[in-house]
């Protein structure tokens, strides 16, 4: 130690190995190292084969083990240790996590790992430790390392210096857009959807033959991402927007559809949930709402879900609750309804980008087009050695005794070697093979098996020289394998669609334009079906219970329209009402509908009695309407005065105070409408001989009635079809099919002539249709609610005074109540 005061030697000595430097600056450069690290080590995924480099790491070591989908499964464990152990410094947890994700269908559209064991689960369910699941490469996983041996990428030495990984795959399938990816760096994020592969295929060949193309021209290939869980995305605008620039919200929504069970009560049935949302904590939220007393109207909440792609949770509904009012607000404040923020950064040349859906498919074909080009010499280079070889065995052949003579005459390998390749010029490689060269060579057919081999390799050589000098030629390739890819994993899109924005959808964006059919009791219950519901059955035979009514009910009404169809529903009372085809309860055919008082603001006593589909053809027809009453009076009303109807409906008809309306139906000029009563009478007149009245008016006579006597039926024939009948039943179910000619046209309000013989074995006329084509159906309903369903085709025609055939066979007691055309 110093003396105090004494002079320190080493005060003014820089020490050795210590650089200055500033902190600012060290910590801005450390900092950034850090996070380019970060960005392109572990988060971000690499343009041309998307994946991250955990995911490229487990994808390579599993080619290295064989487990390819043929193979059996490996221990996860197994595979785990060998990434962390030969390629990837990281905690072998981090590489399961990973694993697990890339074999989770729910999380990937197109699944790379199969999986063994317990993966997890939608619900949030952890997989299985890895000592306990075993995995393999899936199929489509197979085209990432396709090809990997030839030269195709580049590659660079492992953590530790002890052998070579790649630095990329060379992959045929575009995973970046196919699977999508969700990653967190320093600064930075990336947030890319999954598509469907053909429609990301089919944007490569139109791009591969259209470069120029816009965003606008691969939009009509790829209509938006195809999340694996299915749900519906909205809004075109918002989906250009973000494929143009790499960035923007597309809303998505689960299935949910408002159903009705077999005691009527109203459920609301979510079938799928978003992209990304855990379904049991969507069923917590729901529930919570309501134990908040924030969400009204669900009187109980069940998960009927049996797999991931198998989701069923029932929220069922008060009586009072409104369905539609309910699952708006499931939308608003829970995860029913997501917005998927896009952010598409992805590595080009190790340098984070923001990239739009073209850039990313044009950054995609330029890696096919690198990788076949260094297949391709890869390919060429082995075929140039192998006809190198070939040459030299065919010339060894042509001089084989002078050969074996040189061989004979060496003493050993080495003096046989320089001999040979002083005599003939040999290089070392073709003296090699010559040397190794088998007796049997020898034989003609040998040789002649060299020389087609050459031949062969020469051609190989000609086409591949070929292709790699014809860039046309290299995109050919890159089009039949992208074909080809399509064609064998391709499959069907999952999520819809929907053009429109979300706050401008109507309820008819989200409901399709499909046939159903209308069911309607006398007692007043209604209720909308698929048509396969109602089976098609022989004459004569028994029928199916249509629905469960009560012994007095019976169906009445019975047509087919599209679920986008105005209903024009007239009651007895002449009142006319309006509403939606897809606002009916859905329901199957044994089950009794709603009753439509719930629908329709009837007064007490009023009783519905046609149904008529104001769909987009009668809007854009020229038509009327001819209501016709239960005392013959009829009355033409213009279609167009029923356009809008308000909710608590309007006068159609004026009616006398015994009178009821009967039947409605549409007319066009020149058509002639039939009317039938309960005694076999008959009239035909022309819609002329009727004028157009205003909707308050009153109506004119039709048919003259005699006492007791009454409507039961009518029908317009069509001026232009020459071929229609005149369908009649009676109530103990005979009936006839009558060419409409034989009722001649004459003037309104007369007595009519015969339809029907009517006797105690048939009983009185209950119903009388105008069929106007062959391929019609007739639904004949008794008071018992049996119904039977049979082909025109199966009805004989008769004439006029026939009673007609057994049509339909019922049980004691029971009578024809109703019968609809179809």
């Amino acid at each position: 130690m110093k003396e105090q005061g004494g002079e320190n030697e080493n005060q003014d000595i820089p020490h050795q190995g210590i650089i200055g430097q500033n902190i600012v600056s060290e910590m801005k450069e450390s900092y950034l190292d850090y996070a380019m690290s970060v960005i392109v080590a572990r988060a971000l995924p690499d343009v041309r084969d998307g994946l991250k480099p955990v995911h490229r790491r487990i994808m390579y070591t599993m080619h290295e083990l064989g487990l390819t989908p043929g193979a059996k499964t490996r221990k996860s464990a197994k595979i785990t240790g060998d990434v962390t152990g030969n390629y990837h410094p990281h905690g072998d947890v981090a590489v399961y996590d990973a694993m697990v994700n890339l074999a989770q269908p729910f999380g990937m559209r197109y699944p790379l790992v199969i999986g063994q064991g317990n993966f997890g689960s939608i619900d949030g369910d952890a997989a299985a430790a890895s000592r306990y699941t075993e995995a393999k490469m899936s199929k489509i996983a197979q085209e990432l390392v396709r090809d990997i041996g030839k030269n195709t990428v580049d590659w660079r030495e492992n953590y530790e210096g002890t052998r070579k990984e790649p630095t990329l795959m060379p992959s045929a399938v575009p995973n970046l857009l196919l699977n999508g990816t969700l990653g967190i760096a320093v600064g930075m994020a990336t947030n890319i959807p999954p598509h469907n592969l053909r429609e990301i295929s089919d944007a490569i060949l139109h791009l591969t033959e259209h470069p120029d193309a816009t965003v606008d021209d691969l939009l009509q290939f790829v209509q938006g991402p195809d999340y694996p869980t299915g749900g519906v995305a909205f809004n075109a605008k918002d989906i250009k927007q973000a494929y143009a620039t790499g960035r923007g919200g597309v809303v998505a929504r689960g299935i949910a559809e408002i159903s009705e069970d077999k005691k009527g009560n109203f459920q609301i049935i979510i079938s799928s949930v978003p992209f990304r949302v855990n379904r049991a904590n969507l069923l917590i939220k729901i529930a919570d709402l309501v134990r908040d007393k924030k969400l009204e109207g669900i009187r109980g909440l069940r998960d009927e879900s049996t797999d991931w792609n198998d989701t069923r949770i029932v929220v069922e509904l008060k009586g009072g609750a409104h369905p539609q009012k309910v699952l708006n607000y499931l939308y608003k404040h829970t995860q029913l309804e997501e917005t998927f923020h896009f952010n598409m950064v992805a590595l080009v040349d190790g340098v984070p980008q923001t990239l739009a859906l073209k850039t990313i498919l044009q950054e995609f074909i330029e890696h096919r087009r690198v990788v076949i080009v260094r297949r391709t010499q890869y390919d060429l280079d082995r075929a140039l050695e192998r006809e190198h070889i070939l040459l030299g065995l065919k010339k060894a052949l042509d001089h084989i005794d002078e050969i074996i003579q040189i061989i004979r005459k060496s003493n050993d390998r080495d003096e046989a070697k320089v001999n040979l390749i002083k005599k003939f010029k040999f290089s070392e490689i073709q003296t090699e093979a010559i040397l190794a060269m088998q007796l049997q060579r020898l034989a003609g057919l040998e040789r002649k098996k060299i020389e087609d081999e050459l031949l062969d390799v020469q051609k190989l050589i000609v086409k591949l020289r070929a292709l790699l000098a014809s860039p046309k030629k290299i995109m050919g390739v890159i089009q039949s394998e992208t074909k080809e890819i399509a064609e064998k994993y391709g499959d069907d899109r999952r999520t819809k669609i929907i053009k429109g924005e979300l706050k401008n959808i109507s309820v008819e964006d989200l409901i399709p334009d499909v046939e159903n059919v209308l069911v309607l009791t006398s007692g007043g219950y209604i209720k909308r079906a698929s048509p396969d519901e109602f089976r098609r059955q022989k004459r004569g035979g028994v029928g199916v219970v249509d629905l469960n009514t009560k012994e007095e009910d019976f169906v009445q009404t019975f047509i087919t329209t599209k679920l986008h169809s105005d209903l024009l529903f007239f009651t007895d009372a002449g009142k006319v009402y309006q509403m939606k085809m897809y606002d009916l309860p859905e329901g199957k055919r044994a089950t009794k509908g709603k009753s439509v008082m719930n629908f329709l603001s009837l007064e007490q006593g009023e009783h519905v009695t046609s149904v008529l589909a104001m769909d987009k053809d009668v809007r854009t027809n020229d038509c009327s309407l001819m209501m016709i009453t239960k005392e013959g009076v009829v009355k033409k009303v213009k279609a167009e005065s029923f356009y809008d109807v308000r909710r608590n409906g309007i006068i159609a008809i004026k009616l006398g105070p015994t009178d009821r309306l009967i039947t409605t139906d549409f007319v066009e000029k020149g058509d002639s409408v039939m009317v039938a009563t309960t005694k076999g009478q008959s009239i035909r007149f022309g819609e002329d001989d009727v004028r157009e009245m205003g909707r308050a008016a009153g109506g004119v006579r039709g048919i003259k009635l005699s006492k007791a006597d009454f409507v039961v039926g009518s029908g317009v024939v069509k001026k232009e079809n020459k071929n229609a009948t005149v369908f009649v039943i009676s109530e103990k179910g005979y009936g006839k099919q009558t060419n409409a000619g034989e009722y001649k046209v004459q003037n309104r309000g007369g007595s009519g002539i015969k339809t029907a013989k009517l006797t105690a074995k048939t009983g009185s006329l209950v119903s009388a249709k105008i069929l106007s084509s062959e391929g019609e159906e007739i639904v004949a309903i008794s008071k018992k609610s049996q119904v039977i369903r049979l082909g025109t085709d199966e009805i004989p025609h008769l004439g006029r005074q026939t009673q007609g055939v057994r049509i339909m066979k019922l049980r004691d007691g029971d009578s024809i109540a109703s019968v609809v055309a179809l």
